[in-house]
């Protein structure tokens, strides 16, 4: 459903840390909104909780957790991470997108 590349991974597990987040047990909670100037934009939080109707997916030893609503636009996503001087941060990689923003933060479908 998504995957998680190995630089997320890093990343990922220094954040949760940072935060007082144990990614081994806590989650990456990823979600879709509207908004954004392409329509729809993505969430990306750490949670101790998941939530009634929320899918859990692990992938590369982090534990996802998505809302209903979202599974349907996340389908195939690749999560991966860009550092750097010309990084972009968290960068989804999603195969259902058809349109994104120059920013990489919102798309549509």
């Amino acid at each position: 459903m998504i995957k998680v590349s190995e630089s997320a991974k890093k990343r990922i597990t220094a954040l949760m840390a940072e935060d007082g987040f144990d990614s081994l047990q806590d989650f990456v909670r990823v979600g879709v909104k509207s908004g954004g100037c392409s329509g729809l934009s993505y969430e990306l939080k750490f949670d101790k909780t998941q939530a009634e109707g929320d899918k859990l997916i692990e992938d590369n030893e982090i534990k996802i957790v998505v809302d209903k609503k979202s599974v349907l636009y996340l389908a195939g996503t690749i999560l991966e991470y860009s550092g750097g001087l010309n990084g972009k941060g968290f960068v989804f990689n999603n195969p259902n997108a058809q349109r994104t923003c120059g920013c990489g933060e919102s798309f549509s479908l």
